[in-house]
């Protein structure tokens, strides 16, 4: 990363956090703003006592306009800190910019004060998985290297530990991209991941999407890399965008030879570059182990770490003790009959399509279901129809849920959690052995507070139910 010349000083500024939220980065950015020095208002749509475990993390005096947002918030501050709930055309944002306000998110924040190396990664799958291996595989170089998301590790949250860290993958999503303008800082290697249908409650077109996407690379220069998935056919229209970047590919099949990349053929990883091939990673048994999706995540996190200048032997030291991502197709309980599967954050059809395929058998039983974002199920419905015996899938009511149902069927739907659950796992009792496949391909806003709540609360009602050994019932198969 060049070193900033947007670098802001908050010192003494008025400064609106809109939208504090439950996630933690809320709280991450106002702390950091109040140690800066900075006149910190809060507000949200939420009333104190949605809040509380968020306002008791506040670490500081800051003015609370909460249960509502409203126009002299937005009059009164210098600066408006952005929450990644809330989109670039919210009517308050609009008249910041007309009234000629700075506009921040955390994100953009960060990049303006880090200066130090960065790898930058977004996509509508993979890219919690992408980042976490990229910081492991970063550090076989960069010791102290750090990965940053907006669950469970704000990126405001390390820029309080920027003298300790020197590297730092982050996970950027299309809502904090929305905010990328000219100031923002290049990374000095970004991925994208894929581009699949989502956010279209937020983005009016997939293309829209798309574009906000790109945003990640519009600042890169010609020194810097971008990194694009050449099997995601969707990805292909960033080239359209004509990047300054290196653009380089990963692929499960051979790329073209007039490509850049990574590819796997075999059991080994092959890097090309300028019509020059040679293996550089053994894989053998890994599609076995993680699945075929995350043969992909491994190509992209580890170009990402050699272009940032981890040797490839370095990585493949490190490819042994990849860690496991909580909530992504996680294995949370399992003894010798019954598999449990944790895919919460399978809040898209092709996200839950992803884990069907990779776990479907004629014993695997499927929750699925949750909150729609205007998105197609068609294809879901096809897969899941001839993956899953339509007798061992049960559905968790919400808007979604009935967009499901009209294309697989009559199939049980209940309302909470917990009943859901308790009827799998009498289907899963039916076999010798089986695999209980939590993967709700849909959002959680109906139920939860969000997709991690829900896991949170899925794994609970594990723990809870499944001690009952009745009701996993008899081996009748």
């Amino acid at each position: 990363m060049k070193p900033s010349l947007f670098q802001t000083d908050f010192k003494g500024k008025k400064v609106l956090v809109f939208g504090l939220g439950l996630l933690g980065g809320g709280v991450a950015t106002t702390n950091w703003l109040l140690k800066q020095g900075a006149k910190v208002t809060v507000t949200d749509l939420k009333n104190k006592k949605t809040l509380l475990q968020s306002l008791k993390k506040i670490k500081g005096r800051a003015r609370l306009r909460l249960d509502g947002h409203k126009e002299i918030d937005i009059k009164a501050n210098d600066i408006i800190i952005v929450n990644p709930d809330v989109s670039i055309n919210n009517p308050f944002i609009q008249l910041a910019f007309r009234l000629g306000k700075q506009i921040e998110n955390e994100a953009t924040i960060f990049l303006k004060n880090w200066q130090k190396p960065t790898v930058a990664i977004t996509g509508t799958r993979g890219k919690t998985t992408t980042t976490n291996w990229t910081n492991h595989f970063l550090k076989a170089k960069y010791e102290s290297s750090i990965a940053g998301n907006a669950y469970d590790s704000p990126f405001l949250k390390i820029l309080d530990k920027k003298n300790k860290l020197d590297c730092a993958a982050l996970e950027i999503p299309s809502f904090a991209l929305e905010f990328f303008d000219k100031t923002v800082p290049s990374s000095d290697v970004t991925v994208i991941t894929n581009i699949y249908q989502d956010h279209l409650n937020r983005h009016s077109t997939l293309k829209d999407y798309a574009l906000t996407k790109a945003n990640i690379f519009k600042n890169q220069s010609s020194t810097q890399h971008l990194i694009l998935n050449f099997d995601n056919e969707r990805t292909k229209f960033f080239i359209k965008q004509k990047p300054k970047a290196q653009v380089w590919f990963f692929s499960d099949k051979t790329l073209p030879e007039k490509l850049n990349g990574v590819y796997i053929s075999g059991n080994k990883v092959y890097l090309q570059n300028r019509g020059e091939k040679k293996a550089v990673l053994r894989a053998g048994g890994f599609s076995k182990v993680w699945g075929r999706h995350n043969v992909l995540n491994l190509l992209a996190s580890s170009l990402a770490a050699n272009l940032s200048g981890v040797s490839w032997s370095g990585i493949q030291k490190r490819i042994k003790n990849l860690p496991q991502i909580p909530f992504r197709q996680e294995t949370i309980f399992e003894n010798g009959r019954l598999r449990i599967i944790n895919d919460t954050t399978a809040t898209s059809p092709d996200g839950g399509v992803a884990a069907v395929e990779r776990f479907a058998s004629p014993s695997t039983t499927l929750i699925a279901g949750g909150t729609d974002r205007q998105l197609n199920y068609e294809k879901w419905a096809r897969v899941v129809l001839k993956k899953i015996k339509k007798e061992n899938m049960v559905l968790l009511s919400g808007s979604a849920t009935q967009k499901m149902r009209a294309l697989i069927g009559d199939v049980e739907v209940f309302d909470s959690l917990e009943e859901c659950l308790r009827v799998a796992l009498l289907k899963a009792g039916q076999y010798n052995k089986s695999v209980l496949l939590f993967s709700p391909a849909a959002k959680s806003f109906e139920k939860f507070k969000n997709e991690y709540d829900r896991g949170e609360q899925f794994n609970d009602l594990v723990g809870k139910l499944i001690k009952k050994e009745s009701k996993i019932g008899k081996k009748k198969r």
